[in-house]
């Protein structure tokens, strides 16, 4: 089955970096698109940043200039630079892949992200 290991949250001053990364296994070469969401404290999931196969990589407005999400389609992996880190960015971040066949779509168990001073 299909299984998704994020890694590389943790606690970060304002300003600082941090870099994610995602595992994928048991999907092969059937990726649609990977990416990253995220969910803040009392608010729905949304998207940071998403590469389609064949397409630009997409980026919420609000990390788009900050956030770099890229691939290694030979490891199967996803990783999300995050530079310039806001309070605002504080939330788990969600490893995604939608699976090319059938857009069925997995979800990591997600890494926590905080950004305090």
């Amino acid at each position: 089955q299909v299984q998704l290991v994020e890694s590389g949250g943790g606690l970060v001053q304002p300003g600082g970096s941090l870099r994610l990364s995602c595992a994928a296994s048991g999907v092969g070469f059937n990726i649609g698109a990977m990416g990253w969401y995220r969910r803040a404290p009392g608010k729905q999931r949304d998207l940071v940043a998403l590469i389609t196969s064949g397409n630009s990589p997409n980026y919420a407005g609000s990390v788009r200039g900050r956030f770099t999400i890229s691939g290694d389609s030979a490891k199967n992996m996803v990783y999300l630079q995050m530079n310039s880190l806001k309070p605002e960015d504080t939330a788990v971040y969600y490893c995604y892949l939608r699976r090319r066949a059938d857009n069925y779509g997995y979800w990591g168990q997600g890494t926590q992200v905080t950004v305090s001073a």
